[in-house]
C-alpha cells in the first residue's frame, strides 16, 4: 500500500511546479532526494527557547491531526529508518533573515529549519506544511499517515513587518471558536497582525468592567434579517434586544494567547468619536444631544447621497465634554491591560460634525479654546485620545482622518481612503499601514454581481494582487506594511467570512511578504489553484470567482457590444446569446460581439480542457444595458 501511495504522489507532483508556496519565498533551490514524513521521523528541537518548543509542538499536533504521528527526541545520525526534522536558532545572526525569516533545507533523511528568532521558526513550519501534499489538510479521515516533501533549499524573509487582516465583529458577532479558526488560517499564510474591530454603531463587543452598560446594553440589538439598509426597521416600542454578544475579558485573554502562539499580534480597535452609537445607547450622556438611543440593528441611519454624508442619528461622542475623556480613559485602561501589543486603534473615521456644529455648548467650547472649525475640534479630540493611550504605555493608530485639522505626533496612521494619505503620513515621519479601500477591502464584490452579493464597489483577485504597499513618493522607512479589511454588513458567519477573505488574502499576503520582483500573476494563479484544493480538502469555503468571465458592455452606433475576458491561464470562455444551453455548445469567445435586441440573455462560462471552471453566468439583456457606462 505504501509503494502505491508513493507512486501516486510522484505522479501528482510531476504535473506541478517546484513548489506551490504562498506567499512566494525569496529563494528556492531544487535539491535531490525526497523526504518521507512518517512514523520513522523524529522532531529534534535543538533549542531551549520556550516559544520555539511551543511552535514545534503546534506543528507536531497539526501532523497528528492528519494521522502523521512523529516522535520527539535527539537524532545523532539520521538514516532512512530514523529521519530527523532538526529545528534550531542560529548561533550567529543572519542579518538578512531578521526576526521572521528562516532557512529550510530538505534532504532525503533530514529537514533542517533554522532562524534567528522564534517567529522565523514558526514561519518555516508554515512553509513546511505547504510543501506537504494537500491531503494533510484532511484532519480526520482517509489520509495515509505519511507525506512526501521534495528536496529543496529555501531562504525566506518578509518584505514588511505588518501583514494584517481586519475583522469587523460589530456588524456581525463571531464566536471565540470562529475567531480562533480565522486566526489559524491567517497564520498559515504568514499574516501576523489581527486588527480586531471591536466597537461600532451595531454593537460593543468587549467587556469593560468599570462601564458594565457597554455590554449589558451596547452588545445587543433587536433582531432583524436580510441586508443592512432601509429594510431593517428601527426597534418597536418594548421590543427586546436579543441579537449580538460580547467577549469577556477572560475570553479576550484566551484569544490573545491563542494568537501569540501563532505569531499573530492583535491590535484592538475602539472606534471613536464617530461610529459610537452602541456606546451612546449605553450612556446617552456621552453625545451632544444626550437623547435616548438604541444600538443600530443595521437600519438606514446615514444619508450618503450628497457630496457629504449626513447622520440621521447622533452617533458621535461630545468632544467638548470632559466626562467623555474620563470615559475614554476608563476604556483604554482596561483595553491596554488586555492586549500586550504596541498599538491601540482609536478609529477616527467617518465622524459626522453636524451635531457639533449645531450645539451651542460645543460652539462656546471652540471659541474659548480658539478652535476655528470642527475639523480642528476633531483634531483636538484625537490629540486628547492619543495622550490617554500613550499614558497606558501604548501607541495610538487610527484611520487616516486623524490627520485632518491639525498636527499629529507620536501616532501611527492607517491609510484607507487612498494611497495619498499614507504617502503624506510617511513623509511626516509617521508610521504608516497601507490599506487603500480599492485594493484591500475584502467586503467588496469579487466576482460578477449576477452571482455575488452586490455591494458599493468591486475588488477582483487580480486587482488585489497588483497592490504594492510602497507607492512612489512615500518614505519607505515609515511604511510598516499593509492589511486587508473585512467589514461584515453582508457577512453573517465564519464560512462566508472565509469565502470573502480567500483567495484575496493570498494576494495581499504575497504583496506584504514577497520581494516585488517575485510577483508574477501566472505563477501566483497556478499556486492559488493548488490552494483551492487545500481548502476543499479541509472543507473550508473559498471563492473561485476568479475563474468566471469578466463582462464589459458598451454601446457603439446604437449597438450593444459585449467583451469577455478571463485572467486565469490556459482557459477558454464560451457563450450563447440565443437562450440555448449548455454553453460549451455555443461559441468560443475570440473578440467583442453584438448582443441583438430581443428577450434574450447572455450565458457564459470558463472552460479548461473541456471542463467547466467556476459558475455559469446568466444575465438578461436588460441587465446588461444597465452596465453600460
Amino acid at each position: 500500500m505504501k509503494k502505491l501511495f508513493l507512486l501516486l504522489l510522484l505522479i501528482s507532483f510531476s504535473g506541478f511546479s517546484q513548489n506551490n508556496i504562498i506567499p512566494a519565498v525569496v529563494e528556492y533551490e531544487s535539491g535531490d532526494g525526497l523526504f518521507m514524513l512518517d512514523q520513522q521521523t523524529t522532531l529534534d528541537v535543538r533549542s531551549e527557547n520556550l516559544e520555539v518548543k511551543r511552535y514545534a509542538a503546534l506543528f507536531k499536533a497539526f501532523l497528528a491531526g492528519a494521522s502523521i504521528n512523529i516522535k520527539e527526541g535527539k537524532v545523532v545520525e539520521p538514516s532512512r529508518s530514523n529521519k530527523a526534522i532538526i529545528v534550531a536558532l542560529n548561533e550567529n545572526t543572519d542579518e538578512q533573515l531578521g526576526l521572521e525569516g528562516y532557512t529550510l533545507e530538505v534532504k532525503e533523511n533530514t529537514i533542517e529549519l533554522m532562524a534567528n528568532a522564534p517567529a522565523g521558526i514558526f514561519n518555516g513550519f508554515q512553509t513546511m506544511r505547504q510543501l506537504l501534499p494537500a491531503q494533510v489538510e484532511n484532519t480526520g479521515d482517509g489520509f495515509m499517515g505519511m507525506g512526501m516533501i521534495i528536496g529543496c533549499k529555501i531562504k525566506d524573509y518578509p518584505r514588511f513587518p505588518w501583514r494584517g487582516i481586519m475583522l469587523d465583529v460589530s456588524r456581525h458577532f463571531f464566536s471565540v471558536q470562529d475567531i480562533k479558526a480565522y486566526l489559524d488560517k491567517m497564520a498559515q499564510y504568514k499574516l501576523n497582525v489581527f486588527h480586531w474591530h471591536l466597537t461600532d454603531d451595531e454593537g460593543w463587543r468587549i467587556e469593560i468592567k468599570s462601564l458594565p452598560k457597554l455590554t449589558e446594553v451596547g452588545a445587543y440589538r433587536v433582531p432583524r434579517n436580510g441586508r443592512f439598509g432601509k429594510g431593517r426597521v428601527n426597534p418597536k416600542e418594548g421590543e427586546e434586544a436579543t441579537e449580538g454578544g460580547f467577549y469577556t475579558q477572560k475570553q479576550i485573554r484566551e484569544i490573545v494567547q491563542y494568537a501569540s502562539e501563532r505569531n499573530i499580534t492583535i491590535v484592538p480597535e475602539i472606534d471613536v468619536p464617530g461610529h459610537s452609537l452602541a456606546a451612546i445607547a449605553a450612556y446617552p450622556e456621552l453625545s451632544v444631544t444626550q437623547a435616548p438611543a438604541y444600538v443600530n440593528p443595521g437600519g438606514y441611519f446615514a444619508d450618503w447621497t450628497g457630496p457629504h454624508f449626513k447622520m440621521l442619528i447622533d452617533n458621535t461622542l461630545n468632544p467638548a465634554d470632559e466626562k467623555v475623556y474620563e470615559f475614554v480613559d476608563k476604556v483604554m485602561t482596561e483595553v491596554a491591560d488586555l492586549f500586550p501589543g504596541k498599538y491601540i486603534h482609536m478609529g477616527g473615521d467617518e465622524c459626522y460634525h453636524g451635531y457639533w456644529e449645531a450645539d451651542k455648548n460645543v460652539q462656546k467650547f471652540m471659541k474659548k479654546n480658539k478652535i476655528k472649525n470642527t475639523h480642528e475640534l476633531q483634531s483636538y479630540f484625537v490629540s486628547r485620545v492619543a495622550k490617554i493611550i500613550q499614558s497606558k504605555g501604548k501607541k495610538m493608530i487610527g484611520w487616516d482622518e486623524i490627520m485632518e485639522g491639525g498636527t499629529l505626533e507620536n501616532s501611527a496612521v492607517m491609510s484607507w481612503r487612498n494611497m495619498d494619505w499614507g504617502k503624506k503620513a510617511s513623509n511626516m515621519g509617521l508610521e504608516t499601514v497601507m490599506t487603500p479601500k480599492l485594493s484591500t477591502y475584502l467586503d467588496y464584490t469579487q466576482g460578477d454581481k449576477s452571482v455575488e452579493n452586490p455591494i458599493y464597489s468591486d475588488l477582483s483577485l487580480e486587482t488585489a494582487y497588483a497592490f504594492d504597499p510602497l507607492p512612489e513618493g512615500a518614505d519607505a522607512k515609515f511604511i510598516l506594511g499593509g492589511q486587508g479589511n473585512l467589514w461584515t454588513e453582508v457577512i453573517p458567519n465564519l464560512p462566508f467570512a472565509m469565502y470573502m477573505t480567500y483567495p484575496r488574502a493570498f494576494a495581499l499576503s504575497e504583496s506584504y511578504w514577497s520581494p516585488i520582483e517575485k510577483k508574477d500573476w501566472t505563477s501566483f494563479m497556478n499556486r492559488t489553484e493548488s490552494h483551492f484544493q487545500r481548502f476543499d480538502i479541509a472543507k473550508l469555503n473559498i471563492s473561485k470567482a476568479v475563474y468566471e468571465p469578466i463582462i464589459k458592455v458598451s454601446t457603439e452606433d446604437g449597438k450593444l457590444l459585449c467583451e469577455l475576458s478571463n485572467s486565469v491561464p490556459n482557459t477558454k470562455v464560451f457563450y450563447t446569446i440565443d437562450n440555448t444551453y449548455p454553453v460549451n455548445f455555443g461559441l468560443e469567445y475570440t473578440s467583442p460581439f453584438e448582443i441583438p435586441e430581443g428577450d434574450l440573455s447572455l450565458r457564459t462560462q470558463t472552460y479548461r480542457n473541456g471542463r467547466p471552471l467556476g459558475r455559469e453566468l446568466l444575465i438578461h439583456r436588460t441587465d446588461l444595458l444597465k452596465r453600460v457606462r
